[in-house]
């Protein structure tokens, strides 16, 4: 007998903790679900957290607890109101609680998925949709800040949400980069590889009538075209994005020599190249890291090979113009540069880097002509200096003055035409142009 009732105390004990257990996530449940909670009700919601995580035994009830632990954070977001401003929003989704959400998805999502009862499901799909702009937004706003790291922790869990965007595990790589935190770069660039993520596609773009400005249209090319057969929009335009994949597998390689890894970086960009023989930006891949290892045999074989595999393509030919200019190879990137401006006169960044490579010898003269003195000698090499300088500036000014003509907007290239027209003594056309600044 005195066995039979501690039985049925125990039952009871069980029946109430269920209880207890029910009415917390009903609770929390109904906080959940309000548009605009109140600061009131937050409490009470961390309340409830609290009261059942102490009772929470069955693994449904540990992963409901586990979900409203983590979507706390969109209720914060929630109780604002109206748009929350970039501060709000940095200060609500703290690193921890991003990569909490994350994780609360996913696992919540795993186990209705094994146990084959949806509940919260479809709502994570809505919210992954909702959330994710206000977190690449937030790691935007920490990489103009210089928080390279926060910004590519953020844009990582923002992958791990929604892991069919996968350019958000390539800019995670890209701001593990700049922070410099080269063996977590080192991971997302693996893992982009065995994805064999290529970031290629084309975005779309047209006027807006209104407000006379171009307007973006991401990848939705109907939408776009649908406006402007409704005569709202025009001047569509379409840009193309190029494979990514070389810039990956160069900065594996680049990360691999940072290491002292020489050997397995030279593997990482040949296997590369086996895995994709057409991509002729590995080609430039493989020149860079080549031509930085000061492999000049190697380097100018695959330069070979790129032209003759494309003999008249103007990006590849630019590129190996940008990597000639990097390693002062000044002669051949102003050879691949005019090259590329026959293929395409109105190729707007060979225009800019021929200019910009012919500024380079400016400041050697300028150098040397502040060392002189006043002595005759002096003089006269001051002035066949200020000659040389003068024979630059004319051989920059076609390179610029075309720069302007095909991007207008660019108030740099006009500030740099206008140092020019001033050294020449062009009064006319610099005031005409400083009227446009």
């Amino acid at each position: 007998m005195k066995i039979k009732n501690v039985f049925i105390a125990g039952a009871l004990l069980v029946s109430v903790v269920t209880f207890a257990q029910k009415d917390e996530l009903k609770a929390l449940k109904k906080i959940y679900g309000k548009s605009v909670p109140t600061p009131s009700e937050l409490a009470d919601y961390k309340a409830n957290l609290a009261k059942l995580e102490s009772v929470a035994v069955e693994e449904a009830d540990k992963v409901s607890l586990n979900y409203y632990k983590s979507v706390y954070p969109l209720l914060e977001v929630a109780s604002i109101g109206a748009e929350p401003t970039a501060v709000q929003l940095q200060k609500i989704f703290s690193i921890k609680a991003i990569s909490d959400l994350a994780s609360g998805f996913n696992s919540t999502l795993e186990y209705e998925k094994k146990s084959g009862k949806k509940v919260f499901s479809d709502d994570i799909k809505a919210k992954v949709t909702q959330v994710k702009p206000k977190l690449v937004n937030a790691a935007i706003d920490y990489g103009k800040q210089e928080k390279f790291n926060e910004s590519s922790n953020i844009l990582y869990s923002a992958y791990l949400m929604d892991k069919t965007d996968q350019e958000n595990l390539y800019f995670a790589a890209s701001y593990a980069v700049n922070a410099k935190d080269y063996s977590k770069a080192l991971e997302h660039y693996y893992e982009l590889k065995a994805l064999n993520y290529s970031g290629e596609k084309m975005l779309y773009y047209a006027v807006n009538k209104t407000t006379n400005a171009e307007e973006y249209f991401a990848e939705d090319k109907t939408t776009r075209d649908t406006y402007v057969k409704l005569g709202t929009y025009e001047k569509p335009r379409d840009e193309k994005v190029t494979s990514r994949k070389g810039e990956i597998y160069k900065n594996i390689a680049l990360i691999l020599v940072e290491q002292g890894k020489i050997a397995e970086a030279k593997q990482a960009i040949l296997d590369a190249r086996k895995a994709n023989p057409d991509d002729t930006s590995l080609l430039i891949t493989e020149a860079d890291f080549y031509l930085k290892d000061k492999d000049f045999d190697n380097y100018t074989r695959v330069v070979n090979e790129a032209l003759a595999k494309d003999p008249n393509n103007k990006l590849l030919i630019f590129n190996l113009g940008v990597i000639s200019a990097d390693s002062n190879k000044y002669d051949e990137a102003e050879k691949y540069y005019k090259r590329a401006i026959e293929i395409d006169a109105n190729y707007y960044n060979a225009y800019l880097n021929l200019a910009e490579l012919k500024l380079r010898a400016d400041k050697g003269l300028v150098d040397q002509m502040k060392k002189l003195g006043t002595s005759d000698a002096d003089n006269k090499k001051f002035d066949e200096l200020r000659a040389k300088q003068i024979a630059n500036y004319k051989e920059v000014l076609p390179y610029l003055e075309k720069g302007v003509e095909l991007q207008p907007q660019d108030d740099a290239v006009k500030r740099t035409l206008l140092g020019v027209y001033q050294a020449l003594e062009m009064t006319d056309k610099y005031k005409a142009l400083k009227a446009k600044l």
